[in-house]
Protein backbone atom coordinates (compact mmCIF):
# COMPACT_ATOMS: atom_id res chain seq x y z
CA UNK A 1 0.00 0.00 0.00
CA UNK A 2 1.28 3.29 -0.96
CA UNK A 3 2.66 5.45 1.96
CA UNK A 4 0.69 8.63 2.66
CA UNK A 5 1.15 11.74 3.84
CA UNK A 6 -1.28 14.56 3.05
CA UNK A 7 -5.19 14.24 4.58
CA UNK A 8 -7.52 15.21 2.15
CA UNK A 9 -10.68 14.84 4.13
CA UNK A 10 -9.49 17.23 7.23
CA UNK A 11 -8.17 19.46 3.74
CA UNK A 12 -11.68 19.46 2.60
CA UNK A 13 -13.07 20.36 5.61
CA UNK A 14 -10.81 23.49 6.75
CA UNK A 15 -10.03 24.60 3.46
CA UNK A 16 -13.32 25.42 2.96
CA UNK A 17 -13.83 26.71 6.26
CA UNK A 18 -11.57 29.22 5.31
CA UNK A 19 -13.03 30.29 2.04
CA UNK A 20 -16.20 30.72 4.20
CA UNK A 21 -14.53 32.63 6.67
CA UNK A 22 -13.24 35.25 3.86
CA UNK A 23 -16.47 35.12 2.08
CA UNK A 24 -18.21 36.25 5.39
CA UNK A 25 -15.28 39.38 5.74
CA UNK A 26 -16.56 40.66 2.80
CA UNK A 27 -20.60 41.24 3.67
CA UNK A 28 -21.14 37.85 1.57
CA UNK A 29 -19.85 38.86 -1.76
CA UNK A 30 -16.61 37.41 -2.55
CA UNK A 31 -14.67 37.41 -5.71
CA UNK A 32 -11.91 34.23 -5.79
CA UNK A 33 -9.22 34.24 -8.01
CA UNK A 34 -9.06 30.67 -8.66
CA UNK A 35 -5.58 29.19 -9.52
CA UNK A 36 -3.99 25.79 -11.15
CA UNK A 37 -5.91 22.92 -12.66
CA UNK A 38 -9.79 22.39 -11.20
CA UNK A 39 -9.85 18.79 -12.24
CA UNK A 40 -6.97 16.16 -12.23
CA UNK A 41 -4.27 18.21 -10.53
CA UNK A 42 -1.95 15.28 -10.66
CA UNK A 43 0.86 17.41 -9.92
CA UNK A 44 -0.76 17.89 -6.33
CA UNK A 45 -1.29 14.58 -6.13
CA UNK A 46 2.23 13.73 -6.69
CA UNK A 47 4.23 16.07 -4.44
CA UNK A 48 1.31 15.30 -1.73
CA UNK A 49 1.09 11.71 -1.66
CA UNK A 50 -3.16 11.61 -0.33
CA UNK A 51 -3.41 14.70 -1.97
CA UNK A 52 -6.80 13.62 -4.59
CA UNK A 53 -6.60 14.79 -8.09
CA UNK A 54 -10.11 16.40 -8.00
CA UNK A 55 -10.00 17.69 -4.35
CA UNK A 56 -10.27 21.06 -6.21
CA UNK A 57 -13.93 20.25 -7.61
CA UNK A 58 -14.97 18.67 -4.47
CA UNK A 59 -13.85 21.84 -2.86
CA UNK A 60 -16.24 23.88 -5.23
CA UNK A 61 -19.20 21.16 -4.84
CA UNK A 62 -19.36 22.49 -1.02
CA UNK A 63 -20.35 25.55 -2.05
CA UNK A 64 -22.52 24.81 -5.24
CA UNK A 65 -25.68 26.51 -3.56
CA UNK A 66 -24.00 29.74 -3.29
CA UNK A 67 -21.35 29.39 -5.87
CA UNK A 68 -20.91 31.08 -9.87
CA UNK A 69 -17.73 30.84 -12.36
CA UNK A 70 -16.92 33.19 -14.55
CA UNK A 71 -13.77 31.50 -16.91
CA UNK A 72 -11.32 34.23 -18.65
CA UNK A 73 -9.58 33.50 -21.54
CA UNK A 74 -6.67 35.51 -23.49
CA UNK A 75 -7.51 36.88 -26.75
CA UNK A 76 -3.86 36.71 -28.14
CA UNK A 77 -4.04 32.49 -26.92
CA UNK A 78 -7.08 32.15 -28.96
CA UNK A 79 -5.34 34.04 -32.18
CA UNK A 80 -2.17 31.54 -31.24
CA UNK A 81 -4.22 28.59 -30.56
CA UNK A 82 -2.18 27.71 -27.49
CA UNK A 83 -1.80 23.99 -26.75
CA UNK A 84 -2.20 22.67 -22.81
CA UNK A 85 0.37 20.25 -22.62
CA UNK A 86 -1.13 17.65 -20.85
CA UNK A 87 -3.88 16.82 -22.43
CA UNK A 88 -2.55 18.01 -26.15
CA UNK A 89 -5.57 20.59 -26.92
CA UNK A 90 -5.96 24.32 -27.36
CA UNK A 91 -7.17 26.28 -23.96
CA UNK A 92 -10.16 27.56 -26.40
CA UNK A 93 -10.98 23.45 -26.60
CA UNK A 94 -10.01 23.18 -22.97
CA UNK A 95 -11.94 26.37 -21.75
CA UNK A 96 -15.07 24.40 -22.97
CA UNK A 97 -14.46 21.41 -21.65
CA UNK A 98 -14.48 22.71 -18.34
CA UNK A 99 -17.17 24.55 -18.86
CA UNK A 100 -19.41 21.61 -19.72
CA UNK A 101 -17.98 19.42 -17.32
CA UNK A 102 -18.75 21.67 -14.48
CA UNK A 103 -21.94 22.36 -15.59
CA UNK A 104 -22.59 18.45 -15.92
CA UNK A 105 -22.06 18.84 -11.91
CA UNK A 106 -24.83 20.98 -10.92
CA UNK A 107 -22.05 24.19 -10.60
CA UNK A 108 -23.39 27.51 -12.35
CA UNK A 109 -21.36 29.02 -15.01
CA UNK A 110 -21.98 33.14 -15.81
CA UNK A 111 -19.78 33.97 -18.09
CA UNK A 112 -16.53 33.91 -20.13
CA UNK A 113 -14.78 36.65 -20.47
CA UNK A 114 -12.35 37.30 -23.28
CA UNK A 115 -9.46 39.77 -22.34
CA UNK A 116 -6.84 41.74 -23.54
CA UNK A 117 -9.02 41.61 -26.67
CA UNK A 118 -8.08 44.03 -29.63
CA UNK A 119 -9.46 44.59 -32.89
CA UNK A 120 -8.37 42.41 -35.24
CA UNK A 121 -8.58 39.46 -32.85
CA UNK A 122 -10.76 36.64 -33.89
CA UNK A 123 -12.97 34.86 -31.32
CA UNK A 124 -15.54 34.11 -33.90
CA UNK A 125 -15.32 29.90 -33.44
CA UNK A 126 -15.18 30.45 -29.43
CA UNK A 127 -18.33 32.69 -29.94
CA UNK A 128 -20.09 29.81 -32.14
CA UNK A 129 -18.68 27.26 -29.11
CA UNK A 130 -20.42 29.13 -26.23
CA UNK A 131 -23.36 30.85 -28.16
CA UNK A 132 -24.33 26.67 -28.43
CA UNK A 133 -24.15 26.58 -24.56
CA UNK A 134 -25.63 29.76 -24.17
CA UNK A 135 -22.92 30.61 -22.06
CA UNK A 136 -22.49 34.80 -22.17
CA UNK A 137 -19.48 36.27 -23.56
CA UNK A 138 -17.77 39.87 -22.47
CA UNK A 139 -15.08 41.32 -24.07
CA UNK A 140 -12.57 43.46 -22.07
CA UNK A 141 -9.78 45.05 -23.67
CA UNK A 142 -6.37 46.19 -22.70
CA UNK A 143 -7.03 48.98 -19.03
CA UNK A 144 -5.95 52.19 -20.32
CA UNK A 145 -2.98 53.10 -17.89
CA UNK A 146 -2.28 50.10 -16.27
CA UNK A 147 -0.29 49.36 -14.29
CA UNK A 148 0.80 52.93 -12.87
CA UNK A 149 -1.85 55.49 -13.79
CA UNK A 150 -4.30 54.15 -10.29
CA UNK A 151 -6.38 57.38 -11.07
CA UNK A 152 -6.87 56.37 -14.92
CA UNK A 153 -7.08 52.56 -14.16
CA UNK A 154 -9.95 53.30 -11.37
CA UNK A 155 -12.02 55.03 -13.28
CA UNK A 156 -14.91 55.34 -15.87
CA UNK A 157 -12.18 55.40 -18.60
CA UNK A 158 -10.03 52.20 -17.18
CA UNK A 159 -12.04 49.62 -15.10
CA UNK A 160 -15.24 52.08 -15.86
CA UNK A 161 -15.12 50.73 -19.88
CA UNK A 162 -15.50 46.49 -19.48
CA UNK A 163 -19.16 45.44 -19.15
CA UNK A 164 -20.58 45.07 -15.59
CA UNK A 165 -20.67 41.43 -15.23
CA UNK A 166 -24.00 40.64 -13.09
CA UNK A 167 -23.66 37.96 -10.70
CA UNK A 168 -26.03 36.62 -8.11
CA UNK A 169 -24.24 34.29 -5.78
CA UNK A 170 -21.98 35.19 -2.24
CA UNK A 171 -18.84 33.31 -3.84
CA UNK A 172 -17.74 33.96 -7.86
CA UNK A 173 -15.42 31.34 -9.04
CA UNK A 174 -12.52 33.61 -11.60
CA UNK A 175 -10.77 30.48 -12.71
CA UNK A 176 -9.18 30.30 -16.44
CA UNK A 177 -7.94 26.92 -18.39
CA UNK A 178 -4.12 28.23 -18.10
CA UNK A 179 -1.84 31.21 -16.85
CA UNK A 180 -1.59 34.91 -17.95
CA UNK A 181 -5.73 34.76 -18.62
CA UNK A 182 -6.56 37.77 -16.94
CA UNK A 183 -8.08 36.67 -14.16
CA UNK A 184 -7.00 39.45 -11.74
CA UNK A 185 -8.43 42.57 -13.87
CA UNK A 186 -11.47 40.81 -14.42
CA UNK A 187 -11.39 40.70 -10.22
CA UNK A 188 -10.60 43.93 -9.81
CA UNK A 189 -12.79 45.46 -12.76
CA UNK A 190 -16.16 43.78 -11.33
CA UNK A 191 -15.08 45.18 -7.52
CA UNK A 192 -14.90 48.72 -9.19
CA UNK A 193 -18.50 47.98 -10.59
CA UNK A 194 -19.45 46.75 -7.70
CA UNK A 195 -18.61 49.25 -5.06
CA UNK A 196 -20.04 52.42 -8.28
CA UNK A 197 -23.83 49.96 -7.37
CA UNK A 198 -23.06 50.06 -3.64
CA UNK A 199 -21.87 46.54 -3.11
CA UNK A 200 -19.16 46.20 -1.07
CA UNK A 201 -17.73 42.41 -2.10
CA UNK A 202 -14.27 41.25 -1.58
CA UNK A 203 -11.34 39.75 -3.26
CA UNK A 204 -8.91 36.73 -2.78
CA UNK A 205 -6.86 34.14 -4.03
CA UNK A 206 -6.80 30.58 -3.98
CA UNK A 207 -3.55 28.78 -5.19
CA UNK A 208 -2.46 25.38 -3.95
CA UNK A 209 1.46 26.42 -4.78
CA UNK A 210 3.86 28.13 -3.23
CA UNK A 211 2.53 26.88 0.20
CA UNK A 212 3.08 30.13 2.12
CA UNK A 213 3.84 28.72 5.21
CA UNK A 214 6.90 25.73 4.13
CA UNK A 215 9.82 27.13 4.10
CA UNK A 216 11.55 28.27 0.90
CA UNK A 217 13.32 25.58 0.00
CA UNK A 218 11.09 22.89 0.53
CA UNK A 219 11.12 20.61 -1.27
CA UNK A 220 6.87 21.33 -2.20
CA UNK A 221 7.85 24.62 -3.00
CA UNK A 222 10.87 23.90 -5.09
CA UNK A 223 8.29 21.27 -7.01
CA UNK A 224 6.57 24.25 -7.84
CA UNK A 225 9.33 26.54 -9.19
CA UNK A 226 10.44 23.35 -11.80
CA UNK A 227 6.96 22.93 -12.66
CA UNK A 228 6.64 26.45 -14.06
CA UNK A 229 10.06 27.01 -15.07
CA UNK A 230 8.96 28.02 -18.38
CA UNK A 231 7.06 30.61 -16.50
CA UNK A 232 10.04 32.24 -15.60
CA UNK A 233 7.97 31.72 -12.03
CA UNK A 234 10.15 32.18 -8.76
CA UNK A 235 9.35 31.39 -5.39
CA UNK A 236 10.61 34.43 -2.91
CA UNK A 237 10.31 35.78 0.75
CA UNK A 238 6.95 38.13 0.84
CA UNK A 239 8.91 41.48 1.98
CA UNK A 240 5.23 43.03 2.61
CA UNK A 241 4.41 40.03 4.95
CA UNK A 242 7.61 39.85 6.79
CA UNK A 243 7.77 43.83 7.44
CA UNK A 244 3.79 43.77 8.46
CA UNK A 245 4.13 41.29 10.67
CA UNK A 246 7.60 40.09 11.43
CA UNK A 247 7.08 36.61 9.82
CA UNK A 248 8.64 34.86 6.95
CA UNK A 249 6.15 33.76 4.23
CA UNK A 250 6.88 32.31 0.86
CA UNK A 251 4.96 33.94 -2.19
CA UNK A 252 5.89 34.06 -6.02
CA UNK A 253 7.45 36.80 -7.85
CA UNK A 254 5.12 38.28 -10.06
CA UNK A 255 2.50 37.97 -6.90
CA UNK A 256 5.23 40.32 -5.09
CA UNK A 257 6.04 42.34 -7.45
CA UNK A 258 2.48 43.66 -8.62
CA UNK A 259 1.55 43.67 -5.03
CA UNK A 260 2.03 47.63 -4.40
CA UNK A 261 -0.27 47.94 -7.77
CA UNK A 262 -2.80 45.97 -6.36
CA UNK A 263 -2.78 47.63 -3.43
CA UNK A 264 -3.58 51.01 -4.50
CA UNK A 265 -5.88 49.91 -6.85
CA UNK A 266 -7.60 48.25 -4.30
CA UNK A 267 -7.47 51.09 -1.66
CA UNK A 268 -8.83 53.24 -4.39
CA UNK A 269 -11.88 51.04 -5.08
CA UNK A 270 -12.74 50.33 -1.22
CA UNK A 271 -11.44 53.70 0.49
CA UNK A 272 -9.40 51.33 2.84
CA UNK A 273 -6.31 48.65 3.46
CA UNK A 274 -8.20 45.57 2.58
CA UNK A 275 -4.22 43.67 2.57
CA UNK A 276 -0.94 44.29 3.80
CA UNK A 277 0.66 41.54 1.84
CA UNK A 278 0.27 38.71 -1.26
CA UNK A 279 0.90 36.46 1.54
CA UNK A 280 -2.67 38.03 3.29
CA UNK A 281 -4.65 37.50 -0.10
CA UNK A 282 -4.58 34.22 0.02
CA UNK A 283 -6.50 30.87 1.42
CA UNK A 284 -4.01 28.03 1.09
CA UNK A 285 -4.79 25.45 3.86
CA UNK A 286 -2.07 22.90 2.23
CA UNK A 287 0.08 22.31 5.05
CA UNK A 288 -2.16 22.06 7.89
CA UNK A 289 -3.19 19.26 6.28
CA UNK A 290 0.61 17.52 5.70
CA UNK A 291 0.22 14.27 7.82
CA UNK A 292 4.17 12.76 6.70
CA UNK A 293 6.61 15.22 6.05
CA UNK A 294 8.93 13.01 5.28
CA UNK A 295 6.83 10.92 2.83
CA UNK A 296 6.12 14.94 1.06
CA UNK A 297 9.82 15.59 0.73
CA UNK A 298 10.29 12.05 -0.87
CA UNK A 299 7.76 12.51 -3.03
CA UNK A 300 8.47 16.26 -3.93
CA UNK A 301 12.31 15.79 -4.56
CA UNK A 302 10.96 12.64 -7.25
CA UNK A 303 8.95 15.07 -9.05
CA UNK A 304 11.78 18.23 -9.21
CA UNK A 305 13.92 15.22 -10.51
CA UNK A 306 11.07 14.26 -13.31
CA UNK A 307 10.60 17.64 -14.14
CA UNK A 308 14.47 18.27 -14.98
CA UNK A 309 14.26 15.37 -17.09
CA UNK A 310 11.16 16.66 -18.60
CA UNK A 311 12.76 19.92 -19.07
CA UNK A 312 16.12 18.78 -20.91
CA UNK A 313 13.54 16.26 -23.49
CA UNK A 314 11.67 19.84 -24.30
CA UNK A 315 15.16 21.35 -25.11
CA UNK A 316 16.24 18.42 -27.47
CA UNK A 317 13.01 19.04 -29.13
CA UNK A 318 13.72 22.96 -29.09
CA UNK A 319 10.33 23.20 -26.81
CA UNK A 320 11.55 25.07 -24.86
CA UNK A 321 15.23 27.78 -24.13
CA UNK A 322 18.31 27.08 -22.69
CA UNK A 323 17.32 29.19 -19.74
CA UNK A 324 15.08 27.07 -18.61
CA UNK A 325 17.18 23.98 -18.07
CA UNK A 326 19.13 26.15 -16.41
CA UNK A 327 16.32 26.94 -13.99
CA UNK A 328 15.21 23.71 -13.77
CA UNK A 329 19.33 22.35 -12.93
CA UNK A 330 19.76 25.26 -9.94
CA UNK A 331 16.73 23.89 -8.48
CA UNK A 332 18.21 20.69 -8.56
CA UNK A 333 21.15 22.29 -7.07
CA UNK A 334 19.74 24.05 -4.34
CA UNK A 335 18.39 20.62 -2.40
CA UNK A 336 21.94 18.69 -3.65
CA UNK A 337 19.76 16.58 -6.10
CA UNK A 338 21.21 14.24 -9.28
CA UNK A 339 19.80 12.43 -11.77
CA UNK A 340 21.60 9.25 -9.93
CA UNK A 341 18.94 10.18 -7.50
CA UNK A 342 16.64 8.40 -9.43
CA UNK A 343 17.01 4.51 -9.39
CA UNK A 344 14.89 3.75 -11.94
CA UNK A 345 16.86 5.63 -14.13
CA UNK A 346 19.91 4.11 -13.53
CA UNK A 347 18.51 0.96 -13.35
CA UNK A 348 17.13 1.94 -17.32
CA UNK A 349 20.51 3.34 -18.20
CA UNK A 350 22.79 0.20 -16.78
CA UNK A 351 20.38 -2.24 -18.46
CA UNK A 352 21.05 -0.77 -21.94
CA UNK A 353 24.84 -0.54 -21.57
CA UNK A 354 24.67 -4.35 -21.33
CA UNK A 355 21.80 -5.07 -23.91
CA UNK A 356 23.05 -2.63 -26.50
CA UNK A 357 19.72 -1.78 -27.12
CA UNK A 358 16.76 0.65 -25.75
CA UNK A 359 15.20 -0.67 -22.34
CA UNK A 360 12.16 0.81 -20.44
CA UNK A 361 12.46 0.43 -16.92
CA UNK A 362 9.36 0.48 -14.41
CA UNK A 363 9.48 0.69 -10.61
CA UNK A 364 6.58 -1.34 -9.00
CA UNK A 365 4.99 -0.45 -5.91
CA UNK A 366 7.13 -2.61 -3.83
CA UNK A 367 10.04 -1.02 -4.73
CA UNK A 368 11.14 -3.86 -7.64
CA UNK A 369 12.43 -2.70 -10.93
CA UNK A 370 11.34 -4.42 -13.73
CA UNK A 371 12.54 -3.70 -17.19
CA UNK A 372 11.96 -4.48 -20.91
CA UNK A 373 14.14 -4.31 -23.93
CA UNK A 374 12.95 -3.50 -27.44
CA UNK A 375 13.30 -6.53 -30.09
CA UNK A 376 11.62 -6.89 -33.65
CA UNK A 377 8.28 -7.59 -31.68
CA UNK A 378 7.61 -5.16 -29.31
CA UNK A 379 8.66 -1.98 -28.10
CA UNK A 380 11.02 -1.62 -24.98
CA UNK A 381 7.63 -0.05 -23.53
CA UNK A 382 5.92 -3.27 -24.21
CA UNK A 383 8.02 -5.51 -22.85
CA UNK A 384 8.37 -3.58 -19.59
CA UNK A 385 4.69 -3.42 -19.64
CA UNK A 386 4.14 -6.85 -19.85
CA UNK A 387 6.95 -8.02 -18.07
CA UNK A 388 5.51 -5.66 -14.57
CA UNK A 389 2.05 -7.33 -15.31
CA UNK A 390 3.70 -10.45 -14.68
CA UNK A 391 5.23 -9.45 -11.83
CA UNK A 392 2.26 -7.95 -10.07
CA UNK A 393 -0.37 -10.87 -11.21
CA UNK A 394 2.43 -13.37 -10.12
CA UNK A 395 1.73 -15.48 -13.93
CA UNK A 396 5.26 -17.05 -14.73
CA UNK A 397 7.62 -15.42 -17.37
CA UNK A 398 7.44 -18.59 -19.67
CA UNK A 399 3.51 -17.54 -19.95
CA UNK A 400 2.27 -15.94 -22.84
CA UNK A 401 0.16 -13.25 -22.57
CA UNK A 402 -0.32 -12.75 -26.22
CA UNK A 403 -1.79 -14.99 -28.80
CA UNK A 404 0.99 -15.82 -31.39
CA UNK A 405 -1.62 -15.17 -33.95
CA UNK A 406 -2.94 -12.25 -32.64
CA UNK A 407 0.82 -10.63 -32.54
CA UNK A 408 1.26 -12.02 -36.05
CA UNK A 409 -2.24 -10.76 -37.45
CA UNK A 410 -1.24 -6.94 -35.90
CA UNK A 411 2.61 -7.17 -37.11
CA UNK A 412 1.02 -7.70 -40.85
CA UNK A 413 -1.27 -5.41 -41.09
CA UNK A 414 1.41 -2.73 -39.45
CA UNK A 415 4.47 -4.26 -42.27
CA UNK A 416 1.19 -3.63 -44.96
CA UNK A 417 0.27 -0.23 -44.23
CA UNK A 418 3.64 1.44 -42.07
CA UNK A 419 5.88 3.57 -43.92
CA UNK A 420 8.64 3.28 -41.01
CA UNK A 421 11.33 -0.10 -41.41
CA UNK A 422 10.41 -0.88 -37.59
CA UNK A 423 7.14 -2.91 -37.26
CA UNK A 424 7.28 -3.66 -33.84
CA UNK A 425 4.66 -3.20 -31.55
CA UNK A 426 3.80 -0.34 -29.82
CA UNK A 427 2.14 0.09 -26.44
CA UNK A 428 -1.23 1.43 -27.78
CA UNK A 429 -0.98 -1.73 -29.78
CA UNK A 430 0.05 -4.02 -27.01
CA UNK A 431 -2.88 -2.60 -24.71
CA UNK A 432 -5.72 -3.54 -28.09
CA UNK A 433 -3.71 -7.11 -28.49
CA UNK A 434 -4.28 -7.69 -24.69
CA UNK A 435 -7.90 -7.18 -24.60
CA UNK A 436 -8.86 -9.42 -27.44
CA UNK A 437 -6.83 -11.94 -26.04
CA UNK A 438 -8.45 -11.69 -22.99
CA UNK A 439 -11.45 -12.93 -24.38
CA UNK A 440 -10.94 -16.15 -24.92
CA UNK A 441 -7.46 -16.29 -21.87
CA UNK A 442 -8.89 -16.07 -18.64
CA UNK A 443 -5.08 -15.08 -17.17
CA UNK A 444 -4.84 -12.44 -19.50
CA UNK A 445 -8.49 -11.42 -18.16
CA UNK A 446 -6.23 -11.12 -14.60
CA UNK A 447 -3.71 -9.35 -15.88
CA UNK A 448 -6.01 -6.90 -17.18
CA UNK A 449 -7.72 -6.23 -13.66
CA UNK A 450 -4.19 -5.72 -12.18
CA UNK A 451 -3.62 -2.99 -14.42
CA UNK A 452 -4.68 -0.26 -12.10
CA UNK A 453 -1.51 -1.14 -9.92
CA UNK A 454 1.05 0.56 -12.12
CA UNK A 455 -0.97 3.68 -11.42
CA UNK A 456 1.76 6.18 -9.84
CA UNK A 457 4.59 3.40 -10.51
CA UNK A 458 7.80 5.57 -11.78
CA UNK A 459 9.71 4.56 -14.88
CA UNK A 460 12.08 5.66 -17.23
CA UNK A 461 13.04 4.93 -20.59
CA UNK A 462 16.61 5.11 -22.27
CA UNK A 463 15.01 7.41 -25.53
CA UNK A 464 12.19 10.03 -26.09
CA UNK A 465 9.14 8.25 -26.54
CA UNK A 466 6.40 9.24 -29.22
CA UNK A 467 3.35 10.60 -28.33
CA UNK A 468 1.34 7.63 -29.06
CA UNK A 469 3.60 5.81 -26.51
CA UNK A 470 3.54 9.15 -23.78
CA UNK A 471 -0.19 9.05 -23.98
CA UNK A 472 -0.69 5.63 -23.41
CA UNK A 473 1.85 5.99 -19.90
CA UNK A 474 0.06 9.31 -19.10
CA UNK A 475 -3.61 6.95 -19.69
CA UNK A 476 -2.05 4.05 -17.40
CA UNK A 477 -1.02 7.08 -14.62
CA UNK A 478 2.91 6.07 -14.81
CA UNK A 479 5.52 8.82 -13.83
CA UNK A 480 7.44 8.54 -17.02
CA UNK A 481 10.94 10.16 -17.55
CA UNK A 482 13.05 10.04 -21.21
CA UNK A 483 16.98 10.28 -21.47
CA UNK A 484 17.07 13.32 -23.93
CA UNK A 485 17.86 11.08 -26.82
CA UNK A 486 16.02 11.16 -30.12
Amino acid sequence: MDKLGFDSEKYLKIQSEKIRERINMFNNKLYLEFGGKIFDDFHASRVLPGFKPDNKIKLLQQFKDDLEVIFCINAGDIKKSKIRADYGISYELELVRLVEKLKDLGISINSVVVTMYREGNDISHLEKLLKERKIKMYIHRPTDGYPDQVDLIVSEKGYGKNPYIETTKKLVVVTAPGPNSGKLGTCLSQLYHEYKRGVKAGYAKFETFPVWNLSLLDPVNIAYEASTADLKDVNMIDPFHLEAYGEYAVNYNRDISTFPILKNILMKITGKEIYKSPTDMGVNMIKQCITDPEVVRKASTDEIIRRYYNTLCDYKQQICDEDVVEQAKSLMEKLGLTVQDRDVACAANERAKKVKTNVFAIKLKNGKIVTGKESELLSCASSAFLNAIKEITGIPDKEYLLTPSVLAGISKMKEKTSYNTSYFLNLPEVLIALSICSVINPIVEKAIDEIDKLRGCDAHVTYIVDKSELNALKNLGINLTCEPKM
